[in-house]
């Protein structure tokens, strides 16, 4: 089965107040999931080609997922809205505890630097509960999906009134109860946040150049801070796509990125899935000093995926294998459906990422088998397809 890693929360301070002019939510406690990164986003930090002229006041390396709260004793508001400070374009499933009945609904898009009403009019639940997922274009789920309560869900938009006993279709999931923050307008808001702690320029400018690497560009390291190098990748998008500058401040751009990002390239590796069934895809990179494998990236059915491959590897291999609703492995005719080749890489079940490629088995991680791809032209889309 091929899932992402859960990790266990820690307790951290609230936000301060953001520019919007909502309520600050300093003097309340958080609720903060920790997850760990990928080195590389750290290791960009400090090569050579980073944005000159603003250094990045961002350092740490782990994710959160954060929501403020405040005291149960606190009046009804109105409209509960969730709103995005990370960098990746998330969606997002609520559930509505209330007396013996909890229901769930989602799912919600928001983009980076984004809110969105979720829930209107006055609150009387005895609890609010939050699942957050990132959108598949970002591989295996950056967001911990952990949480005290295990309510139903389903792939696609849906509302289940009777949500802790699954049926047909329905998925238990992990939802962490949260108690969101007045606002000044009357309303509730919950944040989703990285501990780089972004403000909203800042999510929806590290929200692009994540799309911008994931797509071939040279955008990294992911942090928020803009300069040449940024503008640079960002201006090659824009040219190559036949857009406009202007387009970047309109309100659908984050769309337009993440269609960009599901369709072949003429640069880079692009994986695009021709079958009716998910598939979950690993790469590996090989830069003459270090062989780095990692994954896994969703490929959903009729989409295509480029996986962030960063500078300019000697080599690249590629494996992907196609899975079922609950993630097993697809067999046919007893022999699972995968695309792969001779070059034994370390994997494993759950999202990795490793740069140690020798006895992969007593590390906890499996031999699979990558197959080389030709780059020498520049760009390659692998189609994966039916046999």
């Amino acid at each position: 089965m091929r899932q992402a890693a859960n990790s266990s929360p820690i307790v951290m301070p609230g936000h301060s107040r953001p520019k919007d002019g909502v309520a600050s939510a300093r003097l309340c406690p958080g609720i903060h999931v920790f997850l760990a990164v990928k080195k590389q986003a750290v290791d960009g930090r400090d090569k050579p080609g980073h944005d000159e002229g603003k250094k990045s006041r961002f350092r740490r390396v782990s994710f959160l997922l954060a929501f403020c709260t405040v005291a149960s004793s606190a009046p009804a508001y109105a409209d509960l809205k969730l709103c995005n400070r990370m960098s990746y374009v998330v969606e997002a499933a609520i559930g509505i505890d209330d007396k013996a009945a909890t229901a769930t609904r989602g799912w919600f898009r928001i983009d980076p630097a984004a809110c969105r009403v979720v829930v209107q009019g006055t609150l009387t639940a005895d609890r609010i509960l939050l699942n957050a997922r990132a959108l598949g274009v970002y591989g295996s789920s950056p967001i911990p999906q952990n949480g005290a309560d295990t309510l139903c869900i389903a792939q696609h938009d849906f509302v289940i009134a009777a949500a802790r006993q699954c049926r047909a279709g329905q998925t238990p999931a992990p939802f962490t109860q949260v108690t969101p923050t007045p606002t000044d307008d009357g309303n509730l808001v919950t944040y989703l946040a990285e501990d780089s702690q972004y403000d909203d320029e800042q999510a929806r400018l590290a929200g692009i150049q994540r799309l911008l690497v994931i797509a071939g560009y040279d955008a990294a390291p992911i942090d928020g801070v803009d300069g040449p190098k940024t503008q640079a990748a960002l201006a090659a998008f824009l040219k190559s796509r036949g857009l406009s500058p202007d387009i970047v401040q309109a309100p659908n751009f984050f769309t337009t990125m993440i269609d960009a990002v599901q369709s072949p390239s003429s640069s880079g590796l692009t994986w695009c899935n021709d079958t009716p069934h998910k598939i979950m895809a690993a790469v590996g990179t090989d830069d003459g000093k270090t062989v780095i494998s990692r994954g896994w990236y969703r490929i959903d059915p009729g989409k295509c995926l480029h996986p962030d491959v960063v500078g300019q590897p000697k080599q690249i291999f590629s494996f992907a294998e196609a899975v079922d609703g609950d993630n097993r492995t697809i067999k046919l005719k007893d022999k699972p459906l995968n695309w792969g080749g001779a070059t034994p890489l370390c994997t494993r079940e759950n999202k990795f990422e490793t740069n140690e490629q020798g006895d992969c088995t007593s590390r906890g991680f499996a031999a699979t088998g990558f197959t080389a791809v030709d780059m020498s032209s520049g760009g390659k889309t692998l189609r994966f397809a039916m046999p």
